[in-house]
């Protein structure tokens, strides 16, 4: 899975970016976990996961933004679980039993993002990533690049720059 065009690999910040970095510099390929919000790819660099989870109902907290879907009790560990579709302006996800919850860790912390599906585990080398066009907008903000892949453009997030450090901080405290 290899794109024809050899653009710059993209810098983003945070885990992602030393990871991506250090694959570019050695021409080591990179492993993502891709999946869907909306109908639209997105990926994540695999270091960041720690695991998938079938969506399950989480206790809610008051006063949090409302892509903050509450918190996940996860072995003892109380994770945070936000919602990507509402993060990105999208409306609240109606989660069914059908959506998931991926926890990764993103400024340090553990944290569960809600998607609608996981789609694939891709394999990429630094001819395949592509830095993110100058874009003025939010979402370019926590958007760490692009993955050229079988003529598909995925979105590759970085977790640390998807929320504030802040925000996490008080949502895993006001359980």
């Amino acid at each position: 899975m290899t794109a024809t065009a050899a653009n710059a690999a993209p810098r983003p910040a945070g885990h992602t970016a030393g990871h991506l970095d250090e694959a570019a510099e050695t021409n080591q390929p990179v492993q993502f976990v891709a999946f869907k919000v909306n109908g639209d790819d997105f990926a994540v660099d695999i270091m960041a996961v720690r695991e998938i989870k079938a969506w399950a109902n989480v206790s809610s907290l008051p006063n949090m933004p409302s892509y903050v879907r509450g918190v996940l009790n996860l072995r003892g560990n109380i994770v945070p679980i936000f919602d990507l579709r509402c993060r990105f302006g999208r409306g609240a996800t109606e989660a069914t039993r059908l959506h998931v919850v991926i926890i990764l860790i993103a400024r340090g912390r553990t944290i569960g993002i809600l998607v609608d599906a996981v789609s694939d585990i891709l394999k990429a080398g630094s001819a395949d990533l592509r830095a993110l066009p100058e874009e003025d907008g939010e979402a370019g903000g926590f958007i760490a690049g692009l993955l050229a892949l079988d003529r598909r453009m995925i979105a590759i997030l970085d977790p640390d720059r998807l929320f504030d450090q802040s925000l996490v901080a008080i949502a895993a405290q006001a359980a």
